[in-house]
C-alpha cells in the first residue's frame, strides 16, 4: 500500500496521538497507585467517557451493527439490556465503591479490594478473584485483538495474522509506558471520536438512500420483519439480551474508573455525561447496521465483503461513502473502541498479577519503580497470550465478548453489588458468590441449557450463594464498623 494513502496517513497520526499521551503520562506514573489507578485522580468527563470507552469496545461498531444488518431492530434488545444495565451500575455502585475501596485499605483492584473488605487473611479470596480476571480478561482481550485484526485485514488488504500484530501494538504500547492516566485520557479523546463516526455515518447512510421515506421503504421490501422488535426472538431470547446489562456491576475495567475518581462528588455529573454518551453512541450503532440493510440491498454490486462478514457493514459503508480522509477517521473510530478496551483490560490483568500476585505472595517488600516495571512485563505477557487465542481467524467479536461478559457479570457482579449494599455480607458469602457465578456460567455455556444466555442463571445463583451463606455465619464489629463509615462518607459526598 502507497504511504500516501489518506486513510493510512491518518491512522498512522491517529496512533501517533495515543502513543503521544502514552509518554505523557509516563511523566505522571510515580508509584503502583498511579500506574493501576491513576493516584485517584480522575475529574467527572475522563471518569464518565473513560467509563462508557472501556465498556464499548470493537463490538460496538463491529459486532452489534452486524447483528442489526443481520436480523433487524430484534437485535437491539441488547442496547436497552446494556442502558438499563449501565445506570443501574452508576446509580448503585460507582459512588458506593468509590469509598469502599478508600476505606477499606485504599485499595487498588476488585481483588484487594474484596481481600480487605471481608478481613481474609488466608489470601483464597484474593487468589480466586484475580484467577477469575486473568482467565475472562485474557479472552475478552482476545475479542479485542480480533476486531483490530479484521479492521487493519479490511482496510489495509493485510493477511489476517500480520493485521492480529499491527492491531495490537500502538494499543499495547501506550498501556505499557503510560499504565492508568495513559488508559483514561486516551479513552476520552476515543470517546469523542467514536460518538461522532456514530452520529455522522447513519446521517450519510440515510442521505445515500434517499431519506426516512425510501430508506425504510427498502428495509421493508428486503424483509418487513426487519422491524419487528419480536422477529425471530423469544421470550428466552429477549430474557437473554437483556441480561447483558447485569455484566455491568462485575465489570474490573469499568468498576476500575469508579474507583479512579476524584470524590464521590464528582460521581453524579459523570453519571449524566457518560448515559448521554452511551446513549447516542448505541442509537447510532443501531441506525448504522439497520440504515445499511436498505443501502447494500440498493448496490448489491458491493455488498460481498458484508455478506461474508457482516461484522463489517460500518467498514465498508465508511470506505464506500466518505471522502478517504473522512473515512480514515471514521475507521479510526473502530481502533478507537478497540483500543480503549483492549488497554483497560490489559490494564486490569496487569494489576491482578502484580498487586494480588506478585507484591502479595512473592515480594512483599518491593519497591515501587519495580512493582511499576512488574506491571509493565505482564501487560506484555498478557497481549501476547490474547493474540495467541485470537489466531484462529473463524473467531467472531461478539462471540467473545458474550463469554467473557457473562463470566465477570456472574462471578464479581453479585459480590460487587452486594458487599457495597449490605453490612451482613461474610468473607464465606463472597467466595461462594464468586464460585458459583463463575463455575455456572462455565457449565450453563457448555450444555446450553434452554438457549439462555448463561449471565443470567449465573447472576441469580451466585447472590443466592452469597445471601444464604453469609446467613449461616456473621461478619466480624470491624467490617460492621467500616462499612457504616463507608456508607457515612458516601451519603454526605453524593
Amino acid at each position: 500500500m502507497s504511504v500516501s494513502n489518506p486513510t493510512l496517513i491518518t491512522f498512522v497520526i491517529y496512533i501517533a496521538a495515543m502513543v503521544l499521551i502514552g509518554f505523557m503520562a509516563y511523566r505522571s506514573t510515580n508509584n503502583l497507585s498511579d500506574y493501576i489507578l491513576g493516584g485517584r485522580s480522575l475529574g467527572s468527563v475522563v471518569t464518565a467517557l473513560s467509563a462508557g470507552a472501556s465498556d464499548m469496545s470493537g463490538w460496538l461498531l463491529m459486532g452489534l451493527p452486524g447483528a442489526i444488518y443481520m436480523s433487524g431492530l430484534s437485535e437491539s434488545w441488547i442496547a436497552i439490556g446494556l442502558i438499563v444495565g449501565a445506570y443501574l451500575n452508576w446509580l448503585f455502585v460507582a459512588g458506593r465503591l468509590r469509598v469502599q475501596t478508600e476505606h477499606n485499605g485504599d485499595a487498588l483492584t476488585l481483588p484487594d479490594y474484596f481481600s480487605s473488605r471481608f478481613e481474609d487473611k488466608s489470601g483464597l479470596l484474593r487468589i480466586i478473584s484475580a484467577v477469575v480476571i486473568l482467565v475472562f480478561f485474557t479472552i475478552y482481550c482476545a475479542s479485542g485483538i480480533v476486531a483490530g485484526a479484521r479492521l487493519f485485514e479490511s482496510t489495509f488488504g493485510m493477511s489476517y495474522e500480520t493485521a492480529l500484530w499491527a492491531g495490537a501494538a500502538a494499543t499495547i504500547a501506550y498501556t505499557f509506558v503510560g499504565g492508568f492516566l495513559a488508559v483514561s485520557w486516551t479513552d476520552t479523546v476515543q470517546a469523542t471520536l467514536m460518538i461522532f463516526a456514530l452520529i455522522l455515518t447513519p446521517v450519510i447512510v440515510l442521505i445515500a438512500t434517499g431519506g426516512f421515506d425510501t430508506t425504510f421503504a427498502a428495509i421493508e421490501l428486503k424483509d418487513a420483519g426487519n422491524f419487528d422488535m419480536l422477529k425471530g426472538t423469544t421470550f428466552i431470547g429477549i430474557i437473554s439480551l437483556m441480561g447483558w446489562g447485569l455484566g455491568y456491576f462485575g465489570q474490573p475495567h469499568i468498576l476500575a474508573r469508579f474507583m479512579a475518581a476524584d470524590s464521590v462528588k464528582s460521581i453524579a455529573n459523570a453519571r449524566r455525561i457518560s448515559m448521554t454518551w452511551m446513549i447516542l453512541c448505541l442509537v447510532g450503532t443501531c441506525a448504522v447496521g439497520f440504515f445499511g440493510i436498505a443501502y447494500f440491498s440498493a448496490h448489491p454490486e458491493v455488498a460481498g465483503p458484508v455478506n461474508e462478514n457482516h461484522e463489517r457493514v460500518f467498514i465498508e459503508l465508511a470506505k464506500i461513502l466518505f471522502n478517504p480522509w473522512i473515512a480514515g477517521v471514521l475507521l479510526s473510530a473502530i481502533l478507537a473502541a478497540v483500543m480503549s478496551t483492549l488497554s483497560c483490560q490489559l490494564l486490569v490483568c496487569s494489576s491482578a498479577l502484580t498487586e494480588d500476585f506478585y507484591k502479595t505472595f512473592l515480594r512483599k517488600t518491593a519497591s515501587q519503580v519495580e512493582l511499576v516495571w512488574v506491571g509493565r512485563a505482564m501487560v506484555l505477557l498478557v497481549a501476547v497470550v490474547a493474540i495467541l487465542i485470537a489466531s484462529n481467524p473463524e473467531n467472531r467479536v461478539l462471540g467473545l465478548v458474550s463469554y467473557a461478559w457473562a463470566g465477570f457479570g456472574a462471578a464479581f457482579g453479585p459480590v460487587v453489588l452486594i458487599s457495597v449494599l449490605w453490612k451482613g455480607m461474610t468473607r464465606n458469602g463472597a467466595l461462594a458468590g464468586i464460585l458459583v457465578g463463575a463455575i455456572t456460567v462455565v457449565v450453563w455455556k457448555h450444555f446450553a441449557i434452554w438457549g439462555l444466555y448463561e449471565i443470567i442463571p449465573g447472576f441469580i445463583l451466585g447472590a443466592l450463594a452469597i445471601y444464604f451463606v453469609s446467613k449461616a455465619g456473621s461478619p466480624s464489629a470491624a467490617m460492621v464498623s467500616r462499612f457504616e463509615a463507608a456508607d457515612q462518607a458516601f451519603k454526605v459526598g453524593h
